[in-house]
């Protein structure tokens, strides 16, 4: 092996990152398997590849025989001795090979190994790009809507390409060729043809990204986000919880005269946003996840088993339900309890 050659894989060590040391280790292993293959067979081979020395050595080792049953692996005593003057019948002995013998079957091995080597690393490098990126926002821009199916498929800015499906689509949505849009990276997983991501634009991780990227209290850890219930393209509720007692944490993420909040909301195609602050008494904590409805009075029934009675003004029951039952389900999703609102006036349903 010639200085060129070492100072092409210091080259690439620097350049795409691939240890010398490893590109090393894959081409003696190449150049092993080939001569087992040239060399008639021969099991038993060593090849050393030395960058400090530049030395590089092949050679066959071959047991000594009295007489030979197999030539590839099998050498006679007086033939072992132009190797070894003292090689006896049993001993294994290495027998050199020429440049002439493996100089070709080198060069091609390492030609394979540091192109699979360099693809191996641009692999590696993208699916590690793309893993910083989980849990997170991307904005892709949309190059084509499946008619039939509904999948949206979106450039990243990679150039690499992500199918947002219908099932991950907030209902009504529509998008046109060369929309920009952002979408929430679920995870991120070795495909046939290198690194894929999962996107949504459905998911409750999309929504509090985005108040992460408006609210500097929430990126700079001030304010948590301690959990969020949504259903995309109708309404979201995500409860908030200050570090700080002189911040007030939904003052902060609705920001003055709603500017932050109505930014996300503009976002999101008019999705209605509830914040509510988090408290560790879960009574106070179910009575906000109601709102906008008033709650007079939180009844824990059973705290195993998480669920509670709640009792809200005549007026405010069906505003405590919601549309189709949607605030009380997300407020029971938001704080993880089974919710049974009542009126003030008696048990509804009830003699």
């Amino acid at each position: 092996m010639n200085k060129e050659f070492f100072e092409a894989l210091a080259m690439l060590e620097k350049e795409k990152g691939i240890p010398m040391q490893y590109l090393i280790e894959k081409i003696e292993a190449a150049i092993s398997i080939a001569i087992k293959r040239d060399e008639n067979g021969a099991e038993d081979n060593v090849v050393e590849i030395n960058p400090e020395t530049g030395r590089f050595y092949v050679a066959v080792r071959k047991t000594v025989v009295e007489e030979i049953e197999d030539p590839a692996n099998e050498i006679l005593k007086a033939e072992a001795a132009k190797y070894n003057k003292t090689a006896a019948v049993g001993d294994i002995i290495e027998i050199p090979l020429e440049t002439k013998d493996f100089g070709r079957i080198a060069a091609q091995a390492a030609k394979h190994v540091i192109r699979q080597g360099i693809r191996e690393a641009e692999r590696e490098r993208i699916m590690q790009e793309y893993q910083s990126h989980c849990n997170d926002i991307i904005t892709a821009t949309v190059l084509r809507t499946d008619a039939k199916t509904g999948n949206v498929t979106l450039e990243l800015v990679n150039k690499t390409e992500a199918v947002l499906p219908k099932s991950e689509q907030v209902p009504g949505e529509t998008f046109a060729d060369g929309q920009r849009i952002r979408v929430y990276v679920m995870d991120v997983f070795a495909g046939d043809k290198g690194p894929r991501m999962k996107i949504s634009r459905t998911r409750a991780g999309l929504v509090e990204r985005l108040f992460e990227m408006e609210v500097p209290e929430i990126y700079d850890g001030t304010i948590e986000i301690k959990s969020t219930a949504r259903e995309a393209g109708s309404r979201t509720k995500m409860a908030v919880w200050s570090k700080n007692p002189d911040v007030d944490a939904v003052g902060a993420c609705i920001g003055p005269k709603g500017t932050r909040v109505s930014g996300i909301v503009e976002e999101l195609g008019g999705e209605k946003i509830d914040v509510v602050k988090y408290s560790e008494d879960i009574r106070e904590f179910i009575g906000a996840a109601l709102a906008p409805a008033d709650v007079l009075n939180v009844e824990i029934e059973d705290e195993e088993a998480r669920s509670c009675k709640v009792t809200v003004p005549d007026n405010q029951l069906s505003l405590a339900i919601g549309n189709k039952g949607q605030n009380a389900r997300l407020a029971a999703k938001l704080t993880g309890w089974k919710i049974d609102i009542r009126p003030e006036s008696g048990f509804y349903g009830e003699e």
